[in-house]
């Protein structure tokens, strides 16, 4: 019998997975929360100036997608994910249980921020978050729109996140003063 294998996103690949699957359902993850926790030196900043991308710190629950791939798309769509995932290897590969929203629980693929990792920033302030955020880019774009594309599709998928909004408020008017 195939195994069941599902993939859950909190960021960008709630949005853009970027790989086939069967399934798509919104879900829960217990236990970590999501948060810009990891400096960003390779998609979002570089190690001159470095900006932050999202992590799973440890604490509270976060709402996000989940995907199930079929066993005939898993060693491709599992390659891509450690390839997107791992450039800079500052998240821990894990199996962890998600609350589907029908009710379901399901062991996901997750990416957990590694805290001993040298790229973890830890719980940053707003100021400091917004600091950072402002001005970075890197090989995938300004840190500023991947903020700004999460606060978006997290509203489309009807998930209100007024952290996430204030920071965005923030850095937008810090990019605004720096003209």
């Amino acid at each position: 019998m195939a195994e069941t294998r599902w993939v859950f996103g909190y960021g960008s690949l709630m949005w853009r997975p970027g790989f086939p699957y069967a399934e798509r359902a919104a879900a829960t993850l217990h236990g970590r929360r999501r948060a810009f926790c990891i400096y960003s030196v390779h998609h979002r900043g570089t190690y001159e100036r470095p900006g932050l991308v999202l992590g799973l710190a440890p604490g509270g629950a976060v709402r996000g997608m989940a995907y199930r791939v079929e066993d005939s798309d898993w060693p491709e769509v599992y390659a891509y994910l450690i390839e997107r995932e791992q450039p800079t290897e500052t998240y821990v590969e894990a199996r962890r249980a998600v609350r589907l929203a029908d009710g379901r629980r399901e062991e996901a693929l997750v990416f957990l921020s590694d805290v001993r990792h040298p790229q973890w920033a830890g719980a940053l302030g707003l100021q400091r978050q917004a600091e950072l955020i402002a001005g970075a880019t890197g090989l995938s774009g300004r840190n500023v729109d991947y903020l700004r594309d999460l606060v978006g599709h997290l509203r489309e998928e009807g998930i209100r996140d007024h952290a996430m909004e204030t920071l965005l408020g923030m850095v937008e008017a810090r990019e605004l003063a720096a003209g």
